[in-house]
């Protein structure tokens, strides 16, 4: 588990669901914001302990954000089963929902992030979360967005903001790179792609933890 702090539960739209949360380093201050990422296929192992989500993890803490990671319904301690991403979609806004609340995240703004399935989830809780800011003010919509592998073989991604961080291993042999070309192209969406990378970025997570860090430094300062 990576050393990561001690769990807890949150009520989600389908039961409890458990969740992780860090904060940035003491010597940064209170928290410009609030991180949650999302885990991959929980059919294929994934948990929100994965070794890409806390890459993920430490990079938006590195950079002051509170980072919130969770494990969808019927992973670990969370309650239910699969919903095919439609439940997944609700798990990710209800964590979101429920750590907004937190009166030290008034005014924040807001990042999703996620790999894999874990990035088509990302990518349509942003969507959801656009649309009802849309209509309600009081509703708060992802300000960043940064997806990692996301399914696009798979899943039926949306659209996403042009300034969203798409990052692809150059030899992903789970999500092809040319899927996720073929969804970007369409978006005029720049993706940024780790030669000799796989799915899992075995041996690349440093290079990961920094090409995250500099993009989340660079929104910081503009």
């Amino acid at each position: 588990m990576l050393g990561r702090p001690a769990s807890l539960t949150i009520d989600g739209p389908a039961g409890q669901l458990e969740v992780v949360v860090e904060d940035p380093p003491a010597d940064q201050g209170a928290p410009r914001g609030l991180a949650v990422i999302a885990h991959p296929h929980p059919l294929m192992g994934g948990t929100m302990d994965n070794k890409v989500v806390h890459t993920l993890v430490r990079a938006f803490a590195l950079s002051g954000w509170r980072a919130v990671r969770f494990n969808f319904r019927g992973v670990g301690q969370s309650e239910s089963a699969w919903d095919e991403g439609r439940g997944e979609t609700s798990d990710m806004l209800a964590v979101v929902a429920h750590h907004l609340a937190d009166p030290a995240m008034r005014g924040l703004p807001l990042a999703l992030a996620g790999f894999s399935f874990g990035g088509y989830v990302a990518a349509q809780a942003a969507s959801r979360l656009s649309q009802a800011a849309a209509d309600q003010p009081s509703v708060r919509a992802a300000s960043t967005l940064v997806l990692v592998s996301p399914a696009t073989s798979r899943f039926e991604v949306p659209v996403v903001p042009g300034h969203t961080l798409v990052v692809q291993g150059e030899a992903d042999d789970v999500v092809p790179l040319a899927s996720v070309l073929d969804w970007a192209r369409p978006q005029a969406l720049p993706v940024t792609v780790v030669p000799g990378a796989g799915h899992f970025f075995h041996g690349q997570l440093a290079l990961l933890r920094e090409v995250v860090l500099k993009h989340l430094r660079a929104e910081a300062a503009a």
